[in-house]
């Protein structure tokens, strides 16, 4: 048979038949049952044909022997808490770690917010003591205001002191030179009493000479 002659249908037919008869499925068997055909065309429909029909092949039931299956069981119980010995010391580690991660993120914790608390008292005190040293300069600020203003005071007070002052002087000097004409004229007063005293008494002792001579 030509190898164009070889279908699918044909090779599906042999590998059934052989199938059936208990005869294995081989390429050769297949071959010479349709007719020696191309090897490559019927190795093509033979895969299409396996493809779709091929079963699983049925496995068979691994059955062990209890004892055998027992020392499994207690190997495997061994292995396994051997084999988790490291992991479950490594968990314990890793668990006391994370406690004492957690205790020293607590503690961490109390000190910020000790901290916190520090800070908001220093901020407390500093914002106090920005308020005194606000109104200490202010007070000397108004002193120092104070102050120039009583200078320019005793500045205008001096001035008018000294005015006064040489007023008062110009005063005294006019009351002195007054006085002293004064007493000029009091003096000259007083010498010309003197003089009219003397006067009057010299004219009364002659009118008493006068008098007397006349009596004789």
């Amino acid at each position: 048979m030509a190898d164009q002659d070889i279908t699918y249908d044909e090779v599906a037919a042999a590998a059934a038949g052989l199938q059936d008869g208990g005869q294995p499925v081989t390429l050769e068997a297949v071959r010479a049952f349709v007719g020696n055909g191309s090897p490559n065309a019927v190795y093509k429909h033979l895969a299409a044909w396996r493809a779709s029909n091929s079963k699983p092949a049925e496995v068979p039931p691994a059955t062990l022997p209890e004892s055998l299956v027992a020392d499994l069981a207690a190997w495997a119980r061994q292995f396994a808490h051997d084999a988790g010995a490291a992991e479950r010391e490594a968990l314990a580690q890793s668990d006391a770690d994370r406690d004492a991660l957690l205790a020293a993120g607590d503690a961490l914790e109390a000190e910020r917010e000790a901290l916190r608390a520090e800070l908001a008292d220093r901020d407390e005190a500093i914002e106090r003591l920005n308020a005194e040293l606000r109104n200490a300069r202010q007070v000397a600020m108004d002193a120092l205001v104070s102050k120039a203003k009583d200078q320019l005071a005793i500045d205008g007070k001096e001035a008018q002191l000294t005015a006064l002052r040489a007023e008062i002087e110009r005063n005294v000097a006019a009351q002195a030179a007054e006085s002293d004409r004064r007493l000029a004229a009091e003096m000259e007063l007083v010498g010309a009493t003197t003089a009219r005293t003397a006067l009057e008494a010299e004219n009364a002792d002659l009118r008493a000479q006068l008098q007397a001579a006349r009596k004789r």
